[in-house]
């Protein structure tokens, strides 16, 4: 009986999509309305994400409009901005809250570039916690007589060769990611 690598591979998908999420959030210079994604506003008693109560839409390169569906929201929005990391001050016009995102200066760039690398380098470690968690299982399941040390041998060579892959792509996604980042 081989290890079965799918739930495995599944774990390592996730952590590159979480790993992704992440780095769309990251402020670039550029309009992105993935930046106030996780931004949440009290409405009403219920923490509610700005784009579920308002349009989010990028007007131009550097600049996010939100216009909310109630106007007597637009305060709490505004607020839940100022409150957030997004580090952007809104500007308010009484109808739409916009976003102008100012050019990075170099010394922001290198703080971003080093920020990504450190979350390229946390996801590369959760790929090798889902390795060793999978080499873990395998070598119980040799212990237990339900592989032979061949099949041990190569569910685990199997494993290092899933682990590798997903750690390429985890240095794909980065190096792109810095890339953008030194190019605005």
């Amino acid at each position: 009986m081989k290890l079965d690598k799918k739930e495995f591979e599944s774990k390592m998908n996730k952590t590159i999509d979480v790993y992704k999420d992440t780095l769309s959030t990251i402020r670039a210079g550029r309009a992105n309305t993935a930046v106030i994604a996780k931004v949440t506003v009290d409405y009403y008693g219920v923490p509610t994400p700005i784009n579920q109560m308002a349009e989010v839409k990028v007007v131009d390169p550097k600049t996010l409009a939100i216009q909310p569906w109630d106007g007597s929201t637009l305060k709490s929005i505004e607020k839940a901005i100022l409150a957030s990391d997004v580090g952007i001050t809104p500007q308010n016009d009484g109808k739409i809250i916009r976003l102008i995102f100012p050019q990075l200066t170099e010394e922001r760039r290198k703080e971003l570039k080093k920020n990504i690398s450190k979350l390229g380098e946390e996801s590369k470690v959760a790929i090798r916690n889902i390795r060793r968690e999978a080499n873990e299982k395998s070598k119980l399941m040799k212990k237990n007589s339900e592989m032979t040390e061949d099949e041990q041998k190569q569910s685990d060579k199997e494993i290092q060769d899933l682990t590798d892959s997903f750690i390429k792509e985890v240095d794909n996604i980065t190096a792109a990611k810095e890339k953008e980042i030194m190019e605005i």
